[in-house]
């Protein structure tokens, strides 16, 4: 019988494995079925797979976005609003989760936040230069708990998802309750919720 280089195990079910002549081989086939069973669970937990687009942007910097709080929807103590990243890059760029929020009082002063996400899978958002994402901002302005009043807000520090050590800091009179909570929702595509 002639070596063919190819070997059956049997205490494996008989399947047939690559008989491997040189110790450097030994780990190309195992290295390469695990890159791949990587890149299939990444595909699936991020939802439909990727477009050309979407893999080749880079992660949007902090520098390359700017930010504004869209129009604020009230009713019945419930306040609604979308904070709004726009790419303003000559780039297009991703955004993928949720961003933190930091509210600082007329003074300068940070004021208690407290952000809670929402329980919603995380979707990548490719933005071309001069297109938007928003995540929705929910708050109530009831006082809550042993609140009298709820502290009034001035501005907003913004860390855009994927960020560390730089922030955008925009204007915001919202008067969140509950201890300052603020939920917010994944980054969404568009300018409106």
């Amino acid at each position: 019988m002639r070596n063919t280089g190819t070997a059956v195990n049997k205490r494996r079910g008989g399947l047939v494995q690559p008989v491997m002549k040189h110790a450097r081989n030994v780990w190309r086939v195992p290295f390469l079925a695990i890159a791949a069973a990587l890149a299939v669970m990444a595909s699936a937990a991020c939802g439909a797979p990727a477009s050309a687009a979407q893999v080749s942007a880079g992660r949007c910097r902090t520098a390359a976005l700017a930010a504004r709080v869209g129009a604020v929807d009230p009713g019945a103590g419930q306040r609604y609003a979308p904070l709004v990243l726009t790419n303003r890059s000559a780039r297009a760029c991703r955004l993928y989760g949720f961003p933190g929020l930091i509210m600082i009082d007329g003074r300068g002063d940070v004021l208690r936040t407290r952000t809670r996400r929402d329980a919603v899978r995380p979707v990548g958002v490719t933005l071309r230069p001069g297109a938007s994402a928003h995540a929705k901002m929910h708050w109530t302005v009831v006082p809550a708990g042993g609140e009298t009043r709820c502290p009034q807000a001035a501005r907003l520090i913004i860390l855009p998802p994927d960020e560390v050590g730089a922030h955008l800091e925009i204007p915001f009179t919202g008067a969140p309750c509950d201890d300052g909570r603020i939920d917010v929702s994944p980054m969404a595509a568009g300018a409106r919720l």
